[in-house]
């Protein structure tokens, strides 16, 4: 009974807990004004737009008419769809070829800035700039200039004898060229890899070079692993990334999909069906296909992560 009775009395003594001051509950309001436009931009320009797209896809809309509930139909129809099919051919192709490419450029370039060039500053920022221009309109025409049947790759083969194709309307090199500009955009990997160098600790380094190990070696057993969490983020920023691709194709192409479709990106396809077929209905379908697409091999990825992700804790 007296431990019943000791737990009451300090029940009854507790302290209430203490009331916030006014100071704090300024700082709250303060927060939350401040905070008020991103939420409402969240929910309008964000969860808005997706909530109506999802209800969408289950309708046929044509733009011009109110949406006709039709169930699943636009879902089941994707199965027959043979330009979808080679759309998601085409996209899947960019992004296993040109991703790792990328990657491996922007990895290539960071470990050679990382060697003390001088004017460091000077190349980081020449190297980050196709990065800010690549998914530009200018850039997209620049590059259809440069691989056309007269442009420069063409003036600079002819110089050694070398008759060049048209790149860009051959439709067996009509993709390599777009996954030629999008390795060129390796600038923002690269200074992320840079960063990453940069927090390696010297020791290691120093370390095996006492073991007698050469800069290969140190580079796969120091560099390498202690670079994976950078490579992984790199990894899904560009997957992501290039299931997105759209100017460059369009531009490229100017909005066919090239010859033979060979650069229908599946952006590409979909804005077709949305705005020059006003199927808004079929390609808000397409788009949450997508959105599935890069959910499950983002989840993907993070599952494998754990098997070559290294975490120097």
């Amino acid at each position: 009974m007296s431990v019943v009775n000791e737990l009451s009395r300090l029940r009854r003594t507790k302290k209430a807990p203490a009331s916030r001051s006014p100071a704090e509950r300024g700082d709250n309001r303060a927060a939350i004004f401040f905070l008020a436009p991103w939420f409402i931009g969240l929910a309008l320009i964000t969860i808005g737009p997706m909530l109506a797209s999802a209800y969408l896809s289950f309708t046929d809309y044509s733009l011009l008419q109110a949406p006709k509930w039709i169930g699943l139909a636009n879902y089941s129809r994707m199965l027959d769809d043979i330009q979808l099919h080679d759309s998601l051919k085409v996209t899947f192709t960019y992004v296993v070829v040109g991703v790792p490419l990328q990657l491996a450029a922007a990895l290539g370039l960071a470990l050679l800035l990382d060697r003390g060039v001088r004017g460091l500053a000077i190349y980081r920022s020449v190297f980050y700039l196709p990065s800010l221009l690549g998914g530009s309109v200018a850039i997209a025409i620049l590059w259809r200039q440069i691989f056309g049947s007269s442009g420069l790759i063409n003036l600079v083969l002819a110089h050694f004898g070398i008759q060049g194709a048209s790149w860009v309307s051959d439709p067996q090199y009509a993709l390599g060229t777009l996954i030629v500009l999008h390795v060129w955009t390796f600038g923002a990997p690269m200074i992320i890899f840079l960063a990453g160098l940069r927090q390696i600790p010297e020791m290691y380094y120093e370390a095996a070079s006492i073991d007698g190990a050469g800069k290969f070696r140190q580079f796969r057993a120091i560099t390498i692993p202690l670079l994976t969490p950078i490579i992984f983020f790199n990894l899904v920023l560009q997957v992501i990334g290039a299931f997105q691709s759209f100017t460059q194709a369009f531009v490229v192409s100017g909005g066919t999909g090239g010859p033979v479709d060979s650069t229908l990106f599946y952006t590409l396809y979909l804005y077709r069906r949305g705005f020059a077929d006003l199927q808004m209905g079929y390609a808000s379908s397409m788009a949450w296909l997508l959105l599935t697409i890069i959910a499950v091999l983002t989840a993907a990825n993070f599952f494998l992560s754990k098997y070559w992700v290294f975490y120097n804790d």
